[in-house]
């Protein structure tokens, strides 16, 4: 039996849903000017993702890997959250569930899972602050795993030291890289690139300041995602995922549907193209900054607080 695409049936579902939990891909921030990896035009169709996105590719050639991930941090920089963002932040509005989703279990907010690493869900979220408390804030911010980190997060490889920063560039090196320059990569030295303490770093050897490389926070292709504990756990209760703009052909997250699936509960796919995920009950097709708000029921105007990167950094 085909999807529907009734978008009344949906939000029938979405009412009577006792447990809820969305699972965001790079179509979510397609329309925020970021490409996705294997839709139309997507990164990996013209980049080996072996040689810019692995452990091996990083100890093979740092000054490579960084410049990409400088490019694209600088891109998830510029770019603003978009209406499907602002859709699923208002999920986090104690007033939104009960109007949309009256019948859960829990107070708390659907559990938000990104594959993204670009930082757009947890800056719509911040847009909200002046609607939410101090303390449901936080709860809002624990219900967001990025399980594919962060672009805005490094870690040192010598005292494993985490950082979260909106600077750039990391190191003076890396100021010029462009995607441009990317097809033609500089050969930066390593003791330029991004390091622990800082291009001001004086020889520390301190703890968070010891000048140790430092590297993307971000989860490669061979590494464990971030969250997968707890993801496993609302799995066993969700009666309906919605999944909005992903491929569903990367595993872990690829397989979540189809453990909803099997403990009985439904699925919804909002996606850009027909994923590899044929078998949900409801799909939606077409930019998921249209075709959310409107299942959702939200309006999404821009946020006055959503402008330039400064603001919140």
């Amino acid at each position: 039996m085909a999807p529907s695409s009734d978008y009344k049936e949906f939000t029938d579902s979405l009412a009577l849903a006792k447990r809820v939990v969305v699972l965001a891909g790079a179509g979510l921030s397609a329309g925020s000017g970021i490409p996705t990896y294997r839709g139309v035009g997507g990164l990996w169709k013209k980049q080996d993702p072996k040689k810019l996105a692995t452990l091996d590719a990083f100890k093979r050639d740092p000054s490579l890997v960084w410049q990409f991930y400088h490019y694209r941090r600088e891109l998830c920089l510029r770019a603003q959250p978009n209406a499907a963002h602002r859709a699923l932040a208002e999920l986090s509005i104690r007033d939104t569930r009960n109007r949309i989703m009256p019948s859960l279990t829990s107070t708390e907010p659907p559990l938000f899972i990104t594959q993204n690493f670009d930082s757009l869900s947890p800056r719509a979220l911040n847009d909200l602050a002046d609607q939410l408390t101090s303390d449901e804030m936080k709860t809002v911010q624990n219900r967001l795993i990025e399980m594919h980190g962060s672009a805005f997060r490094t870690v040192c490889t010598q005292c494993k030291h985490v950082n979260f920063t909106y600077d750039s560039p990391l190191s003076p090196a890396l100021a010029d890289t462009s995607e441009v320059s990317f097809e033609t990569p500089r050969d930066i030295p390593i003791d330029q690139l991004p390091r622990c303490g800082g291009p001001e770093w004086k020889g520390s050897n301190r703890y968070a300041k010891c000048g140790g490389l430092l590297r993307p926070a971000v989860v490669w292709f061979g590494e464990v995602p971030e969250g997968l504990g707890e993801i496993s756990k609302e799995l066993n209760w969700t009666d309906l995922l919605i999944v909005v703009g992903t491929s569903s052909l990367v595993y872990p997250a690829a397989g979540f549907s189809k453990t909803v699936r099997e403990r009985g509960g439904k699925v919804a796919v909002f996606n850009l193209e027909p994923s590899a995920d044929d078998t949900c009950d409801f799909m939606f097709l077409g930019p998921c900054e249209e075709t959310l708000p409107k299942a959702l029921g939200c309006n999404c105007a821009p946020s006055i607080h959503t402008t330039a990167i400064e603001q919140i950094s």
